[in-house]
């Protein structure tokens, strides 16, 4: 496909989401929720995290939140643009970032791995998000953390990459771990 025939962005994002919610009233999504939940803990072991980032789900995403690591949850906020962690400590959220998502109050932080939910990505490891770019930002202001994206395999997609984007370290699936090149 060219990338004229190519569906823009945001055309994009709206039918993964679609497909995402339809998904995730199936069968098939707690199969995947199983599956991805058994492989995460032998990955996190692998990558050892001191501080683990993690996020809030949003409908149909996978719930990082049960991990035993040390965790932190983003934070968001509309003017200027910007994303930091906050430590948690896993009870119910105490506050809602500028963009509504439920988050925390602890000591801003700094993760060494960071779990990042995608709504569509490429085997390169680009993902496409909720378009605000709050992850593309942190990551490009902290290039040294490892990133695994977080996706179900029905998101694997191609868009055109454009230069603030940010490949993933790894992205991990109900099917399968991607190691970009």
């Amino acid at each position: 496909m060219t990338d004229a025939a190519k569906p823009d962005r945001s055309t994009l994002r709206r039918s993964l989401l679609a497909q995402r919610q339809a998904f995730a009233i199936t069968p098939a999504f707690q199969a995947a929720e199983h599956a991805v939940r058994q492989a995460l803990p032998a990955l996190l072991a692998q990558l050892e995290p001191e501080l683990l980032g993690v996020y809030w789900p949003l409908g149909g995403e996978f719930d990082p939140g049960a991990l035993a690591y040390p965790r932190a949850l983003p934070f968001a906020r509309r003017e200027p643009a910007a994303m930091q962690y906050r430590r948690w400590d896993g009870a119910a959220p105490a506050a809602r970032d500028e963009c509504g998502i439920s988050s925390s109050t602890g000591a801003v932080a700094v993760p060494d791995v960071v779990l990042v939910p995608c709504v569509g990505f490429t085997r390169e490891g680009f993902r496409l998000g909720y378009g605000g770019g709050f992850f593309d930002r942190w990551l490009a202001d902290h290039p040294g953390v490892t990133t695994v994206g977080l996706a179900w395999s029905g998101a694997e997609t191609q868009f055109p990459v454009e230069a603030h984007d940010r490949a993933l370290t790894l992205i991990l699936t109900e099917r399968e771990l991607i190691a970009p090149d």
